[in-house]
């Protein structure tokens, strides 16, 4: 068995997406002085590796921790999409991607994760008609290494998480996973209260 970590690490000073809140840990105990170690974590749920649901964009009422467990559990695909600057349908993904699938897009972006202003200005973004096949295939998540399948005003995503297709963003090391044929994935949430959530997504291949 291999696993396959797909997440970035939580730390201060780490990337986050502009206008967001940056991210704060805090040693509050040390063990010298109180007998015991503390840290608290102050962050929004859109750092690092992280799902959004519906409610991020959509008037849905469901927050992340009502959502069972297994929609962020499942077969995965990886789609080799480097150099594509819009991300487009390409034939040989209908027998490629199944229902229940969830697709990891590789577009190398994640090389740039800590080239701030690149890596949330100039990313690759998903066209329409490819949005559209995968709610076709009715897929569970789809995951992408950039912050956003799209940009302003988000219409992909509206589309995507109208059909409860979650989305998984700031995936890394999706290279690992160029020459396996069959993986699982994995990005459960926090059982927060909220409208996504930070997760430690990895895959696990039979290898």
């Amino acid at each position: 068995m291999k696993i396959i970590d797909l997440s970035y690490k939580i730390s201060n000073n780490m990337p986050t997406f502009p206008g967001d809140d940056l991210v704060e840990i805090k040693e509050n105990k040390t063990l010298e002085r109180d007998y015991y170690n503390a840290i608290s974590l102050k962050t929004n749920m859109h750092v690092g590796t992280h799902v959004d649901i519906a409610r991020h964009l959509l008037a849905d009422d469901r927050t992340i921790d009502e959502i069972p467990i297994d929609k962020f559990i499942g077969k995965g695909v990886l789609l080799d999409v480097r150099g594509e600057q819009i991300i487009s349908f390409k034939k040989d993904y209908e027998k490629l991607i199944k229902e229940n699938d969830i697709v990891l897009l590789y577009t190398g972006y994640a090389d740039l994760y800590t080239e701030t202003s690149k890596y949330y200005e100039n990313y690759p973004v998903l066209e329409d008609k490819f949005a559209d096949f995968l709610v076709y295939k009715n897929i569970k998540m789809i995951g992408i290494d950039t912050p956003s399948p799209d940009k302003e005003p988000f219409n992909i995503h509206k589309k995507l998480l109208n059909n409860d297709i979650f989305i998984i963003e700031n995936l890394t090391n999706l290279e690992n996973l160029i020459n396996i044929n069959s993986f699982m994935v994995y990005a459960v949430p926090l059982k927060i209260t909220a409208e996504a959530s930070i997760v430690r997504a990895f895959a696990i291949s039979d290898l």
